[in-house]
C-alpha cells in the first residue's frame, strides 16, 4: 500500500510540473515580441547537487545545459513537455553523473521527447579508466545509450561558435586531456551564451587548473558576462581571479542548501567545502545578486 501512494505521490507530482510549465511557457507570455532568450535554472529532484538549465530563444528555439541525475529526469521531461518535447541543442559540460544522468535516461527512453543535436567535447571511455575510474560506468552507460538511440555528441572545438535564432554560443574551453588532478571536472566545456541584451557564461565543474588554462589563452577577453554559473557548485572550482575576469553582475548557483551553507549537518560551516569563502570573493566584486537552485526554479528574461 506505501508503493501505491508513493507512486500516486510521483504521478500527481508529475501532473503539477507539467501544468505549473505550461503556465509558465504560454499563459504568462508578455504580449510584446521578446527581444532575449529566457533562461531557466531548476531546482534538484534529490538531496545531491546537480545542475540543469533551459534556455529559450525569441523564436522559440529550446537549448537544455547538462540535466541533472538519474532523479532529475522525470522532473526535466515534465519541464520540457511545455515546449512541445523538443529540444534543439543540449549541451553537456562533462560526464559526471549528477550533469548527464538525465541525458542518459531520456535516451534510453525518449518517449515523445526530441533531441536535435548534443553538443559537448566528452573525454574517452579509456582516459576516464586511467584517471577516474570510479566514474568509468557513467560515460559506458551515457555512451551505450547514444549508440542505442542512434544519436551521437557532435565534438565542439575550442573558438567555435555556433548561432541558434540569433543566440551566439561561443566555445571558450573544451576537454583537457592533460589535467589529470581532478580529471573530469578541469574537462569540463566553458562557453558564453548572448544576444545584444545580456550575456551568460557557463562553466560546468571547471576546477582551479583547468581555469588558469582558459585564463593563459586568447579566450580570456571573452570571459566577461552578465551572468555566471558558479564553477562546481559554488566551491573547489575556479579560482578568485577566474571570476574577476568574468565580472559578473550575477551569479547562478546549482546549489543545495546544505552546499550554500556549507552544512555538513552540524550547522553553518561545518563542513569542509568552500562555499562561503567563494560567496565572499562574490561580495569583494559587489555581485549584484545570487540565484540559488535549492529555492526553486528561477527564470530570467
Amino acid at each position: 500500500m506505501r508503493r501505491f501512494y508513493r507512486h500516486l505521490y510521483c504521478i500527481l507530482v508529475l501532473i503539477c510540473t507539467f501544468v505549473s510549465f505550461q503556465k509558465i511557457s504560454r499563459a504568462d507570455e508578455p504580449q510584446a515580441e521578446r527581444k532575449s532568450f529566457t533562461l531557466w535554472q531548476l531546482p534538484a529532484r534529490t538531496p545531491t547537487q546537480h545542475m540543469a538549465y533551459v534556455m529559450r530563444t525569441v523564436n522559440g528555439k529550446v537549448i537544455v545545459v547538462d540535466g541533472g541525475n538519474r532523479g532529475d529526469a522525470e522532473y526535466l521531461r515534465g519541464f520540457l513537455a511545455a515546449f512541445d518535447n523538443r529540444v534543439d541543442a543540449w549541451f553537456i559540460s562533462h560526464p559526471h553523473s549528477d550533469h548527464v544522468d538525465t541525458l542518459t535516461e531520456v535516451l534510453k527512453s525518449p518517449g515523445k521527447l526530441h533531441v536535435n543535436h548534443i553538443y559537448g567535447s566528452m573525454p574517452t571511455e579509456s582516459w576516464i579508466e586511467k584517471h577516474e575510474p570510479a566514474h568509468l560506468k557513467t560515460i559506458q552507460q551515457f555512451n551505450l545509450a547514444l549508440k542505442k538511440s542512434d544519436q551521437h555528441v557532435e565534438e565542439l572545438s575550442l573558438g567555435q561558435r555556433l548561432e541558434i535564432d540569433g543566440l551566439r554560443i561561443d566555445i571558450l574551453g573544451i576537454k583537457n586531456p592533460e589535467i589529470t588532478g581532478n580529471a573530469i571536472n578541469n574537462s569540463s566545456i566553458v562557453f558564453r551564451v548572448s544576444d545584444t541584451e545580456k550575456s551568460v557564461l557557463f562553466t560546468g565543474d571547471l576546477g582551479v587548473e583547468g581555469g588558469r588554462k582558459l585564463m593563459q589563452t586568447a579566450y580570456k577577453k571573452q570571459l566577461p558576462s552578465d551572468y555566471v554559473q558558479m564553477a562546481h557548485h559554488g566551491q573547489a572550482g575556479v579560482d578568485q581571479d577566474f571570476y574577476r575576469a568574468v565580472k559578473p553582475r550575477f551569479c547562478l548557483w546549482p546549489t543545495p542548501a546544505w552546499l550554500w551553507h556549507n552544512d555538513s549537518g552540524k550547522g553553518i560551516g561545518s563542513g569542509s567545502w568552500q562555499t562561503l569563502v567563494v560567496r565572499g570573493w562574490m561580495n569583494e566584486m559587489n555581485v549584484e545578486d545570487h540565484y540559488l537552485s535549492a529555492h526553486g526554479v528561477v527564470r530570467i528574461e
